[in-house]
């Protein structure tokens, strides 16, 4: 600690030296013609051509090292694109500058204009005619050999992790991409993209619980979206056939590695399709963006080889729960043997969860996630959710106790949620009564009753299929990201004790 204020203070001193001198520490007036990746480029393309002297790049970067000897020196700076030598000269660039040179730090932004060389070891290098100054970096930058590891740190201070560990910045380009791929994959097929409200008078479209606010000029309290889903069913409703969102939801719900208060959501809906359409659908933009953010719908991740190229399984809730959980499907119809077995497995099944009248559904729900959920490596559809723990689905034509309803699951994980939207008001203000109930009973995250929903309803919504895909995880998979957190940019952390809000 001793150290860096050691340094702190004799940069603090340098910048005093600088403005004594006249020298604009903070200009804005350099102009950048090229980046790394032109030049990059151009020797890639025309090597030959190349000289000392022509082209003529203007590049600026920030340096990251710096090498000097005596009259001359080498610096590695890097921009957007990525990092290029320069080398440095006095009889080049001339005395004044660099003097000035002599007294700028690795973290310094500077401008450089040159022509490109190869050195004695057959590196390219852009040797400088002109140097400049473009921003002084008052804080040192980690030593390189140690960087930053700590992930506390690196979460904390993203803006350091991203200078210093270039695994960081490829992530957060391919999560960029991610959505640039999405995107485009449902614009191409006709869907509109919308923005619903992300303050709501009833929180809806998922069983979590919200965070809550108050609007002054209003008058009233407000929630922070848990999903847009029922907003974006009132625009098929009214008559936009094929939507979707790509934005924030929020849940008041506790942190882990899959799990982030302030989350990134894609949910679309199209009119006259069934949930079979949108896993096909599904099925097709997850593999095709795969293939354009990674190169190959192959994939690993924490070890596991995931083919995203090959047809992925379906397979109903119950029979996984058979096949893949090993439990009995007698007990899977009877609540009490249910709670027994589930407490024989050490598992506790929560009052959050229901546990003095839970639904069976719950139960059989909680018991997946902790004995199925895990084992789904492989890209697989898990279909036929049960009606109680479906409130906005369609029940099944043929099984009336099950909807017609999917959750996607990928290397352990869920990635998507999708189902035929229960279309018809009264089933659906019905199934809305038994979820106040639930609330009533204790159940903090079962819906609220949402009043002008069901008159839009009454107005007729063509059959619909919805579906949302959580992005932050489908980043997490196709980066091989352990954690939610590497993925996104300032995850929500404790306030560290020294922090202070001034209100």
């Amino acid at each position: 600690m001793n150290k860096t204020n050691d340094i702190l203070e004799q940069r603090r001193k340098k910048l005093e030296d600088l403005k004594k001198k006249n020298i604009n520490l903070f200009p804005n007036d350099f102009i950048v013609t090229n980046t790394v990746k032109d030049v990059v480029t151009e020797i890639e393309n025309t090597p030959d051509s190349i000289t000392e002297n022509d082209p003529v790049f203007v590049l600026a970067g920030r340096m990251m090292a710096i090498n000097r000897f005596g009259k001359a020196a080498f610096v590695r700076f890097r921009d957007r694109t990525g990092q290029l030598q320069a080398y440095i000269r006095k009889d080049r660039i001339g005395d004044e500058a660099f003097s000035l040179f002599k007294q700028l730090d690795i973290g310094d932004f500077i401008g450089i204009k040159g022509g490109m060389f190869k050195t004695k070891t057959g590196e390219w290098t852009l040797l400088a005619n002109e140097i400049k100054l473009v921003c002084k970096a008052i804080r040192p930058l980690p030593e390189k050999f140690h960087g930053l590891k700590d992930p506390e740190k690196r979460y904390r201070r993203r803006y350091i992790d991203l200078i210093m560990n270039s695994n960081v910045r490829d992530i957060f380009m391919k999560r960029s991409k991610i959505v640039q791929e999405i995107r485009t994959f449902l614009l191409k097929r006709d869907f509109l993209e919308v923005e619903t409200p992300m303050m709501q008078p009833i929180p809806g479209g998922a069983e979590a619980t919200p965070f809550k606010t108050y609007h002054n000029a209003l008058g009233m309290n407000l929630f922070l979206r848990i999903a847009p889903e029922l907003y974006l069913k009132r625009l098929i409703i009214g008559g936009f056939e094929k939507v979707f969102e790509l934005n924030r939801n929020f849940r008041n719900e506790g942190v882990s590695t899959r799990h982030n208060p302030e989350f990134t959501m894609l949910e679309f809906y199209q009119a006259y399709a069934t949930y079979n359409d949108l896993m096909d659908l599904t099925e097709e933009m997850l593999r095709s963006t795969a293939i354009n953010v990674t190169g190959s719908a192959l994939i690993t991740y924490d070890g596991n080889s995931i083919d995203l190229g090959r047809k992925w399984r379906r397979m109903p809730l119950l029979t996984a729960m058979e096949e893949i959980g090993g439990i009995d499907p007698g007990l899977l119809e009877d609540r009490a043997k249910l709670l027994n077995f589930a407490s024989s497995k050490g598992i506790h099944i929560t009052q959050k969860t229901g546990a003095k009248n839970a639904h069976l559904a719950k139960i059989i729900a909680k018991l997946f996630d902790i004995l199925v959920e895990p084992k789904l490596i492989q890209p697989t559809y898990i279909t036929g959710y049960p009606v109680e723990i479906s409130p906005l689905s369609r029940k099944n034509d043929n099984d009336p106790t099950i909807t017609d309803r999917f959750e996607l699951f990928i290397a352990g994980h869920e990635i998507a949620n999708g189902f035929s939207e229960l279309n018809d008001p009264d089933d659906q203000k019905e199934r809305f009564l038994q979820q106040v109930a639930d609330r009533e009973a204790g159940d903090e995250e079962a819906h609220y009753m949402d009043e002008d929903y069901i008159k839009a309803l009454e107005y007729g919504m063509p059959p619909t299929a919805g579906e949302g895909i959580g992005i932050d995880r489908l980043a997490m998979i196709f980066t091989d990201s352990a954690s939610i957190r590497e993925v996104i940019l300032f995850p929500h952390m404790k306030r560290e004790k020294k922090d202070t809000i001034i209100v």
